[in-house]
């Protein structure tokens, strides 16, 4: 058998995919998991902060643990300059002397808070739970 030239059609049409359901389905999906995502909080620091409309009382702090953290972020105690690594055993230290006297950090407003937080850690992890944070004159 003979094929004809005039018999044979030439489809000059290309195949589509239409991508129109599968996009309406990809932005459903993702609505639906916009809405039911459960959003994690992260912990923090603890902080008690006293109310505004209540008059400021200052704690006797004479006997207190006295951390200074300085502009250069310098770790001072007992006036002594002290090696971020070393603020536990100080802590420890000047807590075992008398358990009742609490830490009481004073910050320079140009220094770190990663400075700040070493020190509260180190003083949480010394048992000490009474912390005071005061900005330097």
């Amino acid at each position: 058998m003979k094929k004809h030239i005039t018999n044979i059609r030439v489809e000059n049409e290309e195949n589509e995919i239409n991508l129109t359901p599968m996009l309406d389905v990809v932005f459903i999906m993702l609505i639906f998991f916009i809405v039911t995502a459960s959003f994690l909080r992260e912990a923090g620091l603890d902080t008690n902060r006293p109310d505004q409309d209540q008059p400021v009382t200052t704690q006797n702090e004479e006997g207190a643990i006295l951390v200074i953290i300085d502009d250069t972020d310098d770790i001072w105690i007992d006036n002594r300059i002290i090696d971020p690594r070393a603020v536990r055993p100080n802590i420890q230290r000047l807590h075992a002397e008398n358990p009742d006297r609490p830490v009481v950090v004073q910050v320079a407003s140009s220094s770190r808070a990663e400075t700040l937080v070493t020190v509260m850690d180190a003083s949480r992890q010394a048992d000490v739970y009474d912390i005071s944070i005061a900005e330097a004159p």
